[in-house]
């Protein structure tokens, strides 16, 4: 594993959203700093800062296998789009796991 993937995976955790599981990356700061000044959705959060799934084919299509497809973030943002019953508890913990970061950095900060 490279260095910029354990940086990276140092940023995620796994959730639960509609029986699922899910791993989720928190933003960096400035990833947070752009996102505010766009203004970006909750959707478009969530499909950026998604990056695994234990998903089946039969999760993805009607008919589909048990087979366990792997990530892919195209598939992603097609699926996500059509399921916003996820979208409120995985935007909401991402957008937790970088509340918990920025609130740890300040309380460094004050020591």
């Amino acid at each position: 594993m490279s260095l910029i993937d354990r940086i990276r995976r140092a940023r995620e955790v796994g959730v639960e959203a509609g029986g699922r599981k899910f791993t989720i990356r928190r933003p960096t700061d400035e990833e947070a700093v752009v996102m505010s000044r766009r203004g970006d959705s909750l959707i478009d959060i969530v499909k950026r800062f998604t990056c695994a799934w234990d998903l089946v084919e039969l999760d993805l299509i009607p008919g589909g296998g048990p087979e366990p497809v792997p990530f892919d973030s195209v598939v992603w943002s097609e699926w996500v789009a059509d399921h916003p019953e996820i979208w409120g508890p995985l935007g909401e913990a991402i957008l937790e796991q970088y509340r918990l970061h920025a609130a740890k950095r300040e309380a460094a900060a004050k020591n």
